[in-house]
């Protein structure tokens, strides 16, 4: 894979004489074939390997079909599940893209986690400290705020990167421990504990930071907010950013080659740097929408996981933002069908997390995928290196 700058003035070759490393094996598509029918077709696979496994559980075919039908019916069956489809999208995206940029410029960004706490926080913070402020003032301060302070945590790894040479994985695995640890001591502080309580909840938003809803007009239950247009929003600035600039150029650039893309003149320092924080903004961006569209406040654990789905939606999506968005969509999907699933079909919504799961494994695994299916690609000739980095 060559990647070629956006004025066709500069090009930048993979590194000579290695296979490609497993981050970009699986986040670039070589070829239509690689791109979508193998995302397809392991979506696919895992469908019919989790229809066997309901069966094997004791349930006939007929229940098998029953309980998909009720997962079909509970993420796109009416304008209430598409609600929440969206809804469990929504930050999806947000994370999705916060994986999916660091995966081009060779890194690996595990801490959307932390990075989607922090955001959540500050946004928190700034939706309950300004008062008497209109919405188009408060609701977009309180945005910045929390796509600030997913920033400020991913400065931190990419900065320890850039200077020191300190992993981005471990630093942000660790920066996660210390995310949780420091909301918790955070909500028990009167800065943001709500009065009167004993309980780590924070104080609620003004109404004029929540993100509007955008269908309670058709259904009052629709849960669906304004953080969605964000989120597509995100995904596109994404894609101009790295395919149309040269900023996103050397991104790519970096990731594909960063020996290359130094002696071209590059700052590969600047780009761990900047990758990884506007990694963390848009992590932060996810939080902040769960707490200014849904919650209204903050509380322990607020992130649900999100962080960590991010990797597998940013994984499915080969780290493209229109990817991204279809991976959301889809991992949106699965979880708002399970919870109707469990309730009408009598199957444990743990089915979700091993779909999800076979999903992945066979998007990592294309090799597998192409001899199943007899799908003639490069994805069988390429072979896994030693490490996840450039």
């Amino acid at each position: 894979m060559s990647i070629t700058s956006p004025d066709g003035s500069v090009t930048i070759e993979p590194d000579s004489g290695k296979g490609p490393s497993f981050l970009r094996r699986l986040t670039t598509a070589t070829d239509w074939k690689t791109g979508l029918v193998i995302p397809l077709l392991a979506v696919f696979t895992a469908l019919v390997i989790s229809g066997a496994i309901i069966m094997l559980t004791g349930s006939s075919f007929g229940e098998m079909l029953e309980a998909y039908k009720a997962l079909l019916q509970g993420s796109v069956g009416s304008l209430r599940a598409i609600s929440q489809t969206l809804t469990e999208a929504t930050p999806l995206i947000f994370t999705g893209l916060a994986v999916a940029l660091a995966f081009r410029a060779g890194l690996f960004n595990i801490g959307g986690e932390g990075q989607l706490l922090m955001g959540g926080m500050l946004a928190v913070l700034a939706g309950f400290t300004f008062t008497g402020l209109p919405w188009f003032i408060h609701l977009p301060l309180a945005i910045v705020a929390g796509a600030i302070g997913g920033a400020i945590w991913g400065f931190i790894p990419g900065f320890l990167k850039a200077k020191t040479g300190a992993h981005e994985v471990i630093v942000t695995i660790m920066l996660n421990y210390v995310a949780y640890r420091l909301v918790d001591y955070l909500l028990k502080s009167t800065l943001f504990q709500r009065e009167g309580r004993n309980d780590p909840i924070s104080k609620n938003i003004q109404d004029s930071a929540q993100l509007p809803p955008l269908l309670q007009w058709l259904d009052p239950a629709a849960t669906v907010h304004f953080g969605l247009f964000l989120a597509l929003g995100a995904a596109a600035f994404i894609w101009w950013l790295l395919f149309r600039t040269n900023t996103g150029f050397e991104f790519r650039a970096v990731g594909a080659n960063p020996s290359a893309a130094r002696y071209a003149g590059m700052s590969v320092t600047k780009v761990y740097i900047l990758v990884m924080s506007i990694s963390g903004a848009l992590a932060g961006l996810a939080g902040t929408g769960q707490v200014l569209g849904l919650l209204d406040r903050a509380s322990p654990g607020f992130s649900a996981g999100l962080g960590f789905d991010g990797i597998a939606v940013a994984l499915l999506g080969r780290s493209n933002p229109v990817g991204v968005v279809a991976a959301a969509v889809l991992f949106g999907g699965l979880n708002a069908g399970g919870q109707y699933m469990q309730a009408n079909a009598d199957v444990g919504i743990d089915l979700i997390s091993v779909i999800q799961a076979l999903i992945i494994i066979f998007v990592a695994a294309p090799a597998l995928i192409s001899a199943i299916y007899r799908v003639k690609s490069d994805a069988t000739s390429t072979q896994i290196s030693k490490g996840w980095g450039a």
